[in-house]
């Protein structure tokens, strides 16, 4: 560590003296070299620097020494600060390697220019790295046909589960893999709540929001209020809101709000790790007990899927990598990305922390948690499925959520990236007309289809036609060219 600070010191020095500048703004060179040895500075979100930084540093950057040559040194930003931190980062100039991004800032930064265009480095340089995703996945973080980032492979499907205290479900005979949908769950519902005397489904003020991802491609827009349905051959832009199928399946929601089947206060409800005997959520079935159980205090926990399991640019985009545009050792950061994409002990050292203290290997070769606290964020990390499975783990969820993926229905709009420039304005407006009404629409607090009308009448107001017409021009361009 000590070897590696003086490095960073006598590089920044050295380019102070010269007058260095690099990328789109003055910067100091975070990078240096010690001899051969480069230092690759990666700027991610999580839960601050780890406590044991210094310690972990000495088993990550020897490995990566004798692997590839390089040290890495990173930042990890606490969540509160990391909007603020990026926007400093992104904006001044300041220098990185690698900076974690994901779908509501990774296309504007592209097209900024703070990320490199990887399109055929990646292929050159680190063929593992990219024969190790889908085709599709690079399709996903095209940004106008040119690659900026390197996806994160994980559950980068979204598939949405109902999840059951199921000792409950049991208590009133209900069979739970018979239900998948809004219409089957109402019944049991009502049965659980005459039994129990409380609303059985717990709703935050997001309510089913999800409705609208399950059904329809945002385009990477940054609203919900445009989009494309999955299966619309014509790939007709409309507002998802006013879709029939999505209000019939508020009609059944807005039912069981009233009947006091979800909690009166989901309005204005945050999300809570407390009791729920039901609730939906994005994730994979085994995750029931490795993690929503455990954090909603269900001992008996079960996950049901509902709907269908989709693949779109959003859900891809949920974490992805980019390098700087300015970066002095760009060949580098894409081989220590394949290498922690691809390397099961590098990945362990990223997911897990320190071996010995956070964490060591059984005799079988699978993690046991010795601690619970390791700052940085596995899903800003790498793939997934090159992580060693832990000693609690009755199965391999990861090849749960890698079937998942490979069984996606994709999105005819993956590759699909609307240029916003010409209606931010009017994205503004619209996002603030929708951020006022979701929650009640969403929960089933309102009559859904009393509710659309005065929504869409504001929006028309907010400038929404402008972004259908745009929005419309840039597809009906997007399948001309494919």
């Amino acid at each position: 560590m000590r070897k590696a600070k003086k490095a960073v010191a006598l590089a920044m020095s050295a380019a102070i003296a010269a007058g260095m500048m690099t990328g789109c703004g003055s910067s100091n060179n975070g990078s240096s070299a010690d001899g051969d040895v480069v230092t690759l500075k990666w700027v991610a979100v999580g839960n601050g620097m780890p406590k044991n930084y210094d310690e972990w540093l000495e088993q990550v950057n020897p490995y990566l020494e004798e692997k590839l040559g390089i040290n890495i040194d990173m930042e990890i930003v606490p969540w509160g600060d990391w909007d603020n931190r990026r926007s400093v980062i992104t904006n001044s100039g300041e220098y990185f390697d690698i900076l974690f991004t994901d779908q509501t800032r990774y296309s504007t930064e592209a097209l900024n220019g703070v990320f490199l265009d990887i399109t055929d480095k990646v292929k050159e340089v680190t063929p593992e790295l990219y024969e190790s995703l889908p085709e599709d996945y690079w399709n996903a973080v095209a940004v106008n046909d040119k690659i900026y980032g390197i996806p994160t492979y994980k559950d980068s499907s979204m598939t949405q589960y109902f999840v059951w205290d199921k000792d409950v479900a049991d208590k009133y005979g209900i069979d739970i893999t018979q239900i998948k949908d809004l219409e089957t769950l109402y019944p049991a519902l009502q049965k659980i709540k005459e039994g129990e005397g409380t609303a059985p489904y717990f709703m935050s003020k997001s309510g089913l929001k999800v409705l609208v991802d399950m059904y329809f491609d945002d385009l990477s827009s940054g609203t919900q209020v445009v989009g494309v349905r999955y299966d619309d051959d014509t790939h007709t832009v409309v507002n998802p809101l006013e879709d029939e199928e999505i209000l019939k399946d508020l009609d059944i929601v807005h039912k069981m709000y009233s009947e006091g089947l979800i909690n009166g206060d989901a309005p204005t409800a945050d999300d809570t790790n407390k009791y729920h005997m039901m609730f939906v959520a994005q994730g994979w079935s085994a995750a029931a007990k490795t993690t929503w159980g455990p954090n909603f205090g269900i001992e008996n926990c079960e996950a049901i899927q509902f709907g269908d399991t989709v693949l779109s640019n959003k859900t891809v985009q949920g974490s992805i990598n980019g390098i700087y545009s300015g970066s002095q050792h760009p060949d580098e950061a894409l081989k220590f990305l394949q290498l922690l994409n691809t390397d099961t002990y590098l990945r362990d050292l990223f997911y897990y922390g320190v071996e010995g203290s956070d964490w060591q290997y059984t005799e079988d070769k699978k993690v046991e948690r010795l601690t619970s606290d390791w700052a940085m964020a596995s899903y800003t990390q790498a793939s997934y499925f090159t992580a060693s499975t832990q000693v609690t783990d009755e199965i391999n969820q990861w090849e749960e959520v890698k079937q998942l993926n490979e069984n996606a229905k994709p999105s005819p709009m993956i590759g699909f990236n609307l240029d916003k420039t010409n209606i931010q304005t009017e994205i503004a407006n619209c996002n603030a007309v929708y951020e006022k009404y979701y929650p009640e629409y969403f929960t089933g607090a309102q009559d859904p289809r009393e509710l659309i009308e005065t929504i869409k009448s504001e929006l028309e107001t907010a400038g929404w036609d402008k972004i259908r017409e745009e929005a419309q021009k840039q597809v009906d361009e997007f399948f001309a060219n494919k």
